[in-house]
C-alpha cells in the first residue's frame, strides 16, 4: 500500500479541511489523479495520487481537520493493469469501424469524469443533468470545467421524463404550520472570512466616503473599441480595467491610501498589487493582480479574465491570493446600489463599485439623463485622513469621467 499524504499548501498554511472525497475505496485510479478536495483559508486544493492502482481506506472524513504531510488515504496496487482488461469484452456498438477509435479515450475520461470533478463542475453537472463521461473537457489535462458542462446541457436535445421505478422518493412533504431548520458546517473559506473581517473591525477605525460618477464617456469608449479592442487582445474590454487603471492613478497621487499599518509604523509602497473580489463556488475570492502600475487595461483585463475562470473551476493558486495592497470589489454585477465595504487587512483601504443605472442630472443647468455608478471607499481612518479619502474618490472619478485622463497621465 502506498501512503497518501497532505502536500504543502503554501507559506505559512499548515492545516486544511478535508472538502470530499473524489475516489471511493475500490475505484481505480491513475497516478497524479485527484482523489481528494482540501480547503484552505483562501482556495480549495486537489490531493493528487502519487501512484496508479485502487483506492484503499480513506483515513479521515469529509469535515476533519488535517495537516500537511498527515496521511489521508491509501492506494493499492493494481488498479490501472485491472481497468483495462475489463473494457475488452464490453460489445462493439453497431458502427464500429466508425467510433472504434474513439473508444480509448473515451474510456479514460470516464475514470476522470467519475472522480476528477470540481465541486462547481458537479453541481453544474446535477443542475443540468448531464452525463460527465460523454462530454470533451477543455480544462487543464483535459478536466471538465463549469462551462464544458453548461455548453453540453444547451446542445443536447430534450431528454424523455424518466421511467416512474427510476424516479427517486421525493421527500415528505412539511406538515402545514411545520418549520424546518437545516445546520450545515462553514467551510474553512467561510470561517477565515468571518474572522478576518471582524479583526477588521475590532483593529481599524473604518469610516466609509461616497460618491457618484458619470460612466458616459467610459460606456462610449467601450461601445467604439469592444470589438477591436477583443480581435486583437483576445478579451473582452469591461469596466474594471478603466477602474483599475484609474485607481492606480490616485494611489500614486494619494499614497497614503496604499499604505499600511505595521506595528508602529507606516509603510508606503511605490507599487500597487490590486486585490480584485471575484466570485468562486465556495465563496468569495481576492486574487491579486500584481504590479498594476505597469499593466495597460488590456492587461488587467486578460489578468481578471484568468483570474474568474480558473476561480470557478478552483484552481486558483494560494500565492495568487496574498499581498495585495488595495481592493476593489464590484457589488455592481449582484445589482448593488449602494454599500460600505469593509477593508482587507493588513490593507488601508478597499473601493466599492455599483451598478450602473440612469439617473436625472444636472449638467450645465440643464436636468439630463445620465449612466451614473455610486463610489464608496471604506478605510482606516487611523492612516487616511477624510481630506485624502475625498481626495482619492475625486480624482478617480475625474479619470472615470474624462478617460483621457488616462492616457495622459493627469
Amino acid at each position: 500500500m502506498t501512503e497518501v499524504k497532505v502536500p504543502v499548501l503554501g507559506e505559512s498554511i499548515t492545516e486544511a479541511t478535508l472538502g470530499e472525497w473524489l475516489k471511493n475505496p475500490g475505484d481505480p485510479v491513475q497516478a497524479d489523479e485527484p482523489i481528494a478536495s482540501l480547503e484552505t483559508d483562501k482556495v480549495s486544493v486537489e490531493v493528487p495520487s502519487p501512484v496508479a492502482g485502487v483506492m484503499g481506506d480513506q483515513l479521515v472524513k469529509v469535515g476533519d481537520t488535517v495537516q500537511v504531510g498527515g496521511v489521508i488515504a491509501n492506494i493499492g496496487e493494481g488498479g490501472a493493469a485491472a481497468a483495462a482488461p475489463a473494457a475488452s469484452p464490453a460489445p462493439a456498438p453497431e458502427a464500429a469501424p466508425a467510433v472504434a477509435p474513439e473508444a480509448a479515450p473515451v474510456e479514460k475520461r470516464d475514470a476522470d469524469a467519475a472522480a476528477a470533478l470540481s465541486p462547481s463542475v458537479r453541481r453544474a453537472v446535477l443542475e443540468h443533468g448531464v452525463d460527465p463521461s460523454t462530454v470533451q473537457g477543455t480544462g487543464r489535462d483535459g478536466r471538465l470545467t463549469k462551462d464544458d458542462v453548461v455548453a453540453a446541457a444547451s446542445s443536447k436535445p430534450a431528454a424523455a421524463a424518466p421511467a416512474p421505478t427510476a424516479t427517486p422518493a421525493p421527500a415528505p412533504a412539511a406538515a402545514p404550520g411545520e418549520r424546518r431548520e437545516e445546520r450545515v458546517r462553514m467551510t474553512r473559506l467561510r470561517q477565515t472570512v468571518a474572522k478576518r473581517l471582524k479583526e477588521a473591525q475590532n483593529t481599524a477605525a473604518i469610516l466609509t466616503t461616497f460618491n457618484d460618477v458619470d460612466m458616459t464617456e467610459v460606456m462610449a469608449a467601450r461601445a467604439k473599441y469592444k470589438d477591436l479592442f477583443e480581435k486583437k487582445h483576445g478579451v473582452r474590454l469591461g469596466f474594471m480595467g478603466f477602474f483599475v487603471k484609474a485607481a492606480v492613478q490616485a494611489l500614486r497621487d494619494i499614497p497614503s491610501v496604499n499604505a499600511s499599518i505595521e506595528g508602529e509604523e507606516i509603510v508606503y509602497r511605490d507599487y500597487a498589487d490590486i486585490s480584485v473580489a471575484v466570485s468562486a463556488p465556495q465563496g468569495l475570492v481576492v486574487p491579486v493582480i500584481r504590479d498594476a502600475q505597469d499593466l495597460s487595461v488590456a492587461g488587467i483585463e486578460k489578468t481578471i479574465g484568468d483570474f474568474g475562470k480558473r476561480a470557478k473551476d478552483g484552481t486558483l493558486k494560494m500565492e495568487e491570493m496574498k499581498g495585495g495592497t488595495f481592493t476593489i470589489s464590484n457589488g455592481g454585477v449582484f445589482g448593488s446600489l449602494m454599500s460600505t465595504p469593509i477593508i482587507n487587512p493588513p490593507q488601508s483601504a478597499v473601493l466599492g463599485l455599483h451598478r450602473i443605472e440612469d439617473r436625472a442630472v444636472v449638467r450645465d443647468g440643464q436636468i439630463v439623463i445620465r449612466p451614473m455608478m455610486y463610489l464608496a471607499l471604506s478605510y482606516d481612518h487611523r492612516l487616511i485622513d477624510g481630506r485624502e479619502a475625498v481626495t482619492f474618490l475625486v480624482a478617480l472619478k475625474n479619470a472615470i469621467e474624462d478617460p483621457t485622463r488616462l492616457l495622459i497621465d493627469l
